[in-house]
């Protein structure tokens, strides 16, 4: 991981702790303290924040921007695992006992990271133990979602994945809009293809064809605009 500390005074590192699921049952003295271990560092679009393999020994908290966790198999293509988007934390495997990270992470726009390094956190996890109980729910959410993700890719439809990756940034990157839920994407569509195991012309002819049904509208690369939201519900079940 690079050693580049951010010095941008964005966050104040305040921000750092109050946006992360695992600190929501600290009042804000405890928080003063989480706050008073935190080390910033930036990252710039397609920087590697961490490579796969590589020793990581702090949590690492995404406070701005996006960046996605990657394996690249053995055919030579990249597999998206997960996208870590603000208030999102990994590295956590790596806190309890040696390990070295599972797969490489990339900046996918302009990123601060906080980190807090291995020994704080475990005397954290020590003196407040809801924490642990907190990140013990994340990664049976991840896990879930990963396991969906490979029974999707091995009975699914290919518009079924479609949909299913289209309501899952729905449910996390979504706004409310007038017409239904805007969709700021975290990946272009060659990203939500290695996502979901698919093809980027695949991924393109489908959205492209759930456009002409009106149920969803792109607008531009980067977002889409869901206008009937019980259509996609329906052609995952």
């Amino acid at each position: 991981m690079q050693k580049n500390l951010c010095d941008c005074g964005i966050c104040e590192h305040k921000l750092c702790a109050e946006r992360v699921t695992i600190f929501s049952s600290l009042d804000n003295q405890e928080l003063s303290k989480v706050v008073s271990l935190i080390m910033h560092r930036e990252y710039h679009k397609g920087e590697i924040v961490v490579f796969e393999g590589e020793a990581l020994d702090s949590l690492v908290i995404i406070n701005e921007g996006q960046v996605k966790a990657f394996r690249t198999t053995q055919d030579g293509r990249e597999q998206i695992l997960h996208i870590f988007s603000e208030g999102d934390f990994f590295g956590e495997r790596n806190l309890l006992r040696d390990h070295t990270s599972p797969y490489s992470v990339e900046a996918l726009d302009r990123t601060h990271i906080c980190l807090i390094h291995k020994r704080d956190f475990q005397q954290l996890v020590r003196d407040y133990p809801d924490i642990a109980v907190k990140i013990m729910e994340v990664l049976c959410e991840r896990l879930d979602r990963l396991e969906n993700t490979i029974e999707a890719m091995g009975t699914r439809t290919v518009e079924a994945r479609v949909s299913a990756v289209l309501l899952e940034f729905a449910e996390k990157y979504g706004t409310d809009h007038c017409k239904g839920t805007l969709i700021s994407l975290p990946l272009n569509r060659e990203g939500i293809a290695q996502y979901i195991g698919l093809t980027r012309e695949t991924v393109s002819r489908k959205m492209s064809q759930l456009q002409d049904e009106g149920i969803i509208q792109m607008i531009g690369n980067k977002k889409v605009l869901v206008l009937d939201r019980p259509a996609l519900e329906k052609s995952i079940q």
